[in-house]
Order: structure tokens, then C-alpha cells, then sequence
């Protein structure tokens, strides 16, 4: 009785859920439930992203062909809190840039905190890596590389060699180094008030600031950071349906992007079942980044 009066109450209203998701049972991969918004008279879909705590374009994706800015009144939004985690070690930070989310997992707490991040523009391509927290700032300083004030130069703006900490400084109120290359990539927060869910950045990757303000503390030097760029998901649960959540490709710098054919995982699975790949195909070219159940559980019975 609990659980469907808290599954109504989420159907209109703020959210209930937070970021924070128990861990599924094993063999299953699947966290958070979809929620549903009723749009409401002056909001927009950034708003609407911001307090539900989703990206800008994953709140776009699932609800496609609606007006970012002026989306008409009482229409029912899909909010995209239904996920399939990304299929590597869930420990420390992962990162899937395709789908513009930061996880957090805690293991010895069986939970995973998920987040919508803002990552490298293209031409300043944050890149796939493994790697470690290296330093935490608090208050950071930020010294401007010399690419991004050359860059900036170009434009007119002479930014100097060092921005000192408050409202002006680009990183927020916390900087998270990661010990990737020379160390120039962080996680940190912003003193925009855009960007998340977003490629804005430089390279680094940006959190809301209420988000790495609680993530800060939580996290210690030697965490493992993973970065992956995996737009397709795969789930195969422990009742045997399947489900798969498919995100636009990433364009990089170089033009490329990551193939939208089947993995070749599900694909081996649809064929020893003799089973049709049409439904995971249509799911791959919507591109709308919410879960889908591309076959259910029902073959099991018949084995």
C-alpha cells in the first residue's frame, strides 16, 4: 500500500526521489522508477530539469518535440529517473559522458547516487579514462590554462592569470582534481546558472553546485574515476526480459561517433533465441535515453 501511494504522489507533484538509488538485486541492472510532471504556467524545461535534478538534454530526449521554453501548460512530461547503470565496476565515480550523467556508488551502503553533469564542448572533448582523485579544493583558485586564454583573447576578453576564489571564479565553491594526464581535468561546480546536462565546458566536468557540495565530502584521495562514452545500454534482468536505454552519440572533436549498431552481446542472446531485433532497433533510433523493454520475460516459461 506504501509503495502505490508513493508511486501516485510522484506522478504530479515535486519529486520525492532523490539521486540516491539501493543497488539492485544481482543480476539486474536496473535503478529509480520514471516519473511524471504536469507542466505548469510559466515553467520551462530547464526549470523543470533543475528541480528534478535531470539533465537539460535527457529531460529533452524523453519528451521530444515539446518547446524547451515555452512548453504548453498541463502537459504530462516523461522525467527520465529510470536508468539502467552503465555496465562496469560499480565503485567510486563513473561517468557516462553519452548520457551526461555522474554515478556514485557506495557499495558497503548497497547505493549508487546519480547526478546530470555538464561536459567538454566539442573541440574540448572530455575523454574517456581510468583514473584516481588526485586533490580536493574547497574554495578553489582557478589559473586558466594558456589554450583557454588564447582562446579567449581571440574573442576580445583578456582573462588574467589567476581568477581567486568567490562569485567570479568558473569553478564554484569545490574542485575535485582528477590524476589523469598533467592533472587538468576536475570535477567542480559552477557559478552559472546553466550548463548542466549540457556540452558547455571546457574539458572538466561540471556538477550544480548543490550537487558537488554534498558529493565533496563524500568522496577521498585515490577514489577510482571512470569515464566511459557508451551510449547504449543493456539490461538483461533476472527474469529474463530485456530492456535497453539508447542516448544520442556523442559528436567529438574529430567528427566521429560511437556506433549505434546492437551490441553484439544482444545480439548473440536474440539470435540463439531466434528472436526479432526490430523492437531494439526502433528503441536505438529514437534515442529518447529512457529504459525500454525490448523483450519480455514470458520466453522463459516455454524452456
Amino acid at each position: 500500500m506504501l509503495r502505490k501511494l508513493l508511486t501516485l504522489c510522484c506522478c504530479f507533484s515535486a519529486p520525492i526521489w532523490a539521486a540516491t538509488y539501493e543497488l539492485p538485486i544481482e543480476g539486474s541492472s536496473i535503478v529509480g522508477r520514471t516519473q511524471y510532471h504536469k507542466v505548469l504556467e510559466g515553467e520551462s524545461l530547464a526549470d523543470i530539469a533543475k528541480s528534478y535534478d535531470v539533465g537539460f538534454l535527457s529531460l529533452m530526449a524523453a519528451n521530444k518535440g515539446i518547446d524547451p521554453f515555452l512548453p504548453q501548460q498541463d502537459y504530462v512530461l516523461t522525467i527520465p529517473t529510470r536508468i539502467i547503470l552503465p555496465n562496469v565496476a560499480r565503485e567510486g565515480i563513473v561517468i557516462n559522458l553519452a548520457e551526461l550523467r555522474l554515478y556514485y556508488f557506495e557499495p558497503s551502503k548497497n547505493i549508487v547516487h546519480i547526478f546530470p553533469v555538464g561536459i567538454g564542448r566539442i573541440g574540448r572533448d572530455t575523454p574517456e579514462m581510468e583514473t584516481k582523485i588526485s586533490q580536493k579544493r574547497p574554495n578553489p583558485t582557478w589559473t586558466p590554462p594558456t589554450s583557454i586564454r588564447k582562446e579567449y583573447l581571440a574573442k576580445g576578453i583578456e582573462l588574467p592569470a589567476v581568477v581567486p576564489a568567490g562569485p567570479e571564479n568558473p569553478l564554484g565553491e569545490y574542485a575535485i582534481r582528477l590524476a589523469y594526464g598533467v592533472g587538468d581535468y576536475l570535477i567542480h561546480g559552477t557559478n552559472k546558472d546553466f550548463g548542466i546536462g549540457l556540452r558547455v565546458s571546457s574539458g572538466c566536468i561540471r556538477m550544480d553546485p548543490k550537487d558537488i557540495e554534498w558529493l565533496f565530502p563524500q568522496v577521498k584521495l585515490g577514489d577510482k574515476v571512470k569515464v566511459i562514452n557508451e551510449p547504449i545500454k543493456v539490461a538483461l534482468e533476472p527474469d529474463r526480459s530485456v530492456f535497453v536505454e539508447a542516448h544520442e552519440p556523442l559528436t567529438r572533436s574529430d567528427g566521429s561517433k560511437k556506433s549505434l549498431d546492437i551490441p553484439v552481446e544482444l545480439t548473440w542472446w536474440l539470435d540463439e533465441f531466434n528472436m526479432s531485433d526490430a523492437k531494439t532497433k526502433a528503441v536505438i533510433f529514437a534515442q529518447n535515453g529512457v529504459p525500454v523493454e525490448v523483450v519480455g520475460p514470458s520466453y522463459a516459461e516455454v524452456e
